[in-house]
């Protein structure tokens, strides 16, 4: 497998141990500070980002010259910047997560399943992460979020201070935390009465999200043009 890689920081660097060690060939990289390389880059069998929100245009550039299929996880992009991948998958398969994780995908498609049955418990998502993560809440958070509120119908709060009052019946808090050097930490909280149930996924290193992108690319590399989630490829 040829791979092309987009972004070059710990990120792309443990992409491209991991490829490695399966045998894959990297055909070349870049990345904001190297934007050049994207206009030269050969087809490759695919190409995983984890670049920068500044990177997307020239990315997508060597995506429609090449027709590479695309994993990405850069985080920080608006909806225009998922506009833009969701055009270029009418050309080649593409998939974007926040988390590559098995674990948060699994957790993710159980509160698909099982929140609704929870509809009435009051419902918050606390995210840790370290110091120089630069976006807040995280991409996995909204994704938690997404999963639980699937229709966007809740009000979402990412602070309390002072007088707020009660909580409103379909008040959801998003909180972020940042310090040090956790990889990712995610926990829903469904608070009944008298009863507490809380899902809690612990990523140890970032070792297991660029795993997972490169277990995602094996199995992208293989599928017709589309935008697929995570789920789709290991499910």
């Amino acid at each position: 497998m040829k791979v092309f890689l987009s972004g070059y920081g710990k990120m792309g660097r443990m992409v491209a141990d991991i490829a490695a060690a399966k045998g894959w060939e990297i055909v070349g990289h870049a990345d904001i500070d190297c934007p050049e390389n994207y206009e030269t880059a050969p087809k490759a069998d695919v190409c995983i980002d984890f670049s920068g929100v500044g990177a997307q245009d020239a990315l997508l550039s060597y995506i429609r010259r090449t027709e590479t299929p695309l994993v990405t996880g850069t985080t920080g992009l608006t909806e225009p910047d998922f506009d833009a991948l969701r055009e270029v998958s009418k050309r080649v398969p593409v998939i974007w997560t926040a988390n590559y994780s098995t674990g948060i995908a699994v957790l993710k498609k159980l509160l698909r399943d099982y929140a609704p049955v929870l509809h009435d418990w009051d419902k918050e998502i606390v995210e840790a992460h370290h110091n120089q993560k630069v976006d807040a809440p995280s991409g996995t958070a909204k994704q938690l979020l997404e999963a639980i509120d699937p229709n966007a119908e809740a009000l979402v709060v990412h602070g309390r201070e002072g007088l707020c009052g009660k909580r409103k019946e379909n008040e959801i808090g998003v909180f972020s935390l940042r310090g040090g050097t956790v990889a990712g930490e995610h926990t829903v909280y469904f608070f009944g009465e008298d009863e507490t149930l809380a899902l809690t996924h612990t990523a140890q290193s970032r070792r297991v999200f660029a795993a997972g992108a490169v277990r995602a690319a094996e199995a992208l590399a293989k599928k017709a043009p589309g935008y697929y989630t995570l789920e789709e490829l290991i499910f």
